[in-house]
């Protein structure tokens, strides 16, 4: 079954035979990580590609102080990596962590890259996730610089339901780059008008 999200996430990208798509899954291998485990700290190299199956995972740093930043939140049918400690082989500024029990299939670097020899399609694959990737990291940016931290916290809960009920509000918080408190706030406002 895991196999079989990930088969159709490939098919929202590129058209492959089932063949083809069999031979570009089967380098991907199953990894169960319980809630609270870590598949990535700051300071070791990512040495993986994941896809989630199943489950929540925050992507985050800490800062000097250690509070937690978090950059954004992974869940059934998207894509988890570190690209520049993946790429460059550098140690991650990122942590990877479970927020319930997940599942995620994982290729390594080595896998990949004989799957960019061994199917062409691939590399179009990768190439058109990262420019997905690129164009939700810009207009995240933009809202972040444009929008109100309530127009930001109003448009995360309406484009990502499934992900806030996941969540405590002081994940939302530090996702939205402001305080649990000033968010409790804004929910409050929110309430009263409602």
């Amino acid at each position: 079954m895991p196999y079989e999200l990930l088969k159709n996430n490939i098919k929202k990208n590129i058209s492959v035979s089932d063949a083809e798509l069999n031979s570009i899954c089967s380098p991907f291998r199953a990894s169960d990580v319980k809630k609270g485990d870590f598949l990535l700290t700051q300071g070791s190299a990512c040495t993986f590609e994941g896809f989630v199956t199943e489950g929540c995972f925050k992507i985050f740093t800490l800062d000097k102080k250690g509070n937690e930043n978090i950059l954004y939140f992974a869940v059934k049918d998207w894509w988890l990596i570190d690209t520049d400690s993946f790429m460059n082989r550098t140690p991650s500024d990122l942590n990877m962590q479970a927020l319930e029990d997940s599942t995620v299939l994982m290729i390594d670097k080595s896998s990949k890259e004989k799957l960019y020899h061994e199917f062409p399609i691939v590399e179009k694959l990768f190439r058109i996730m990262s420019q997905k990737a690129i164009t939700a990291w810009q207009r995240r940016l933009i809202r972040n610089h444009s929008l109100t931290a309530k127009e930001r916290y109003l448009h995360f809960v309406s484009t990502y339901p499934n992900i806030t009920s996941k969540l405590t509000d002081r994940q939302i918080a530090s996702y939205l780059g402001i305080t649990h408190e000033f968010l409790s706030k804004i929910k409050r406002k929110a309430i009263a008008k409602e």
